[in-house]
């Protein structure tokens, strides 16, 4: 499945090149809310895992083939802590850099509303949990889904909002006995500027 989406981005990619613009980059800086959305089975089902949210910067690029269809790079990083009933485990360190391909509408003047869909590679680093007993797998793959809207102050810079859904989950152990999946699959909500060239 995984393989069939990158095969599909990367055709759609290659099909709408030769009809780029003269502007076909953008770049924005977003601040941005990761609000997890948990969910576990096995043993962790039973412990009440939380895991907090964190505001953090965001910078994309976006590659546009065509007036409409784009493709974004999404890079940010986070820290959250993870707790059992309110209680602090520890911390965990994640980086979901996520690759979107997005329809632009552009027919409504300044307002240029556009939604996406994709892929992200999370790779979770600096684990730690109960005092270095507590692990995670280090890395994950997961679709994502976006919808934004870009607000042209003039021909090159736009204000951004953004909402995404990404799929992201991780294997738990602890002292090297498995305890259960934990999915995280935040809602990243975004604002920001962007830079058109």
């Amino acid at each position: 499945m995984k393989s069939r989406l990158l095969t599909t981005l990367a055709a759609a990619a290659l099909l709408t090149a030769g009809t780029a613009t003269a502007q076909d980059w953008m770049v924005r800086l977003r601040v941005i809310d990761v609000d997890p959305a948990v969910s576990t089975d096995g043993a962790l089902s039973a412990m009440g895992i939380g895991v907090d949210n964190r505001f953090a910067p965001e910078l994309d690029i976006t590659y546009f083939f065509t007036k409409n269809i784009a493709l974004e790079l999404i890079a940010a990083t986070t820290k959250h802590d993870i707790s059992s009933f309110g209680a602090t485990l520890g911390s965990v360190k994640v980086l979901p850099p996520t690759l979107t391909l997005q329809y632009h509408f552009t027919n409504l003047g300044a307002f240029k509303p556009y939604v996406g869909a994709g892929i992200n590679y999370t790779y979770f680093y600096d684990v730690n949990l109960l005092g270095g007993l507590g692990d995670v797998s280090k890395s994950s793959f997961g679709g994502a889904l976006q919808v934004g809207m870009d607000y042209a102050l003039d021909k090159n810079w736009v204000i951004n909002a953004d909402v995404k859904k990404i799929w992201i989950n991780t294997d738990v152990s602890v002292g090297g006995v498995p305890m259960g999946n934990l999915e995280i699959n935040p809602w990243v909500f975004g604002i920001g500027v962007g830079y058109r060239f």
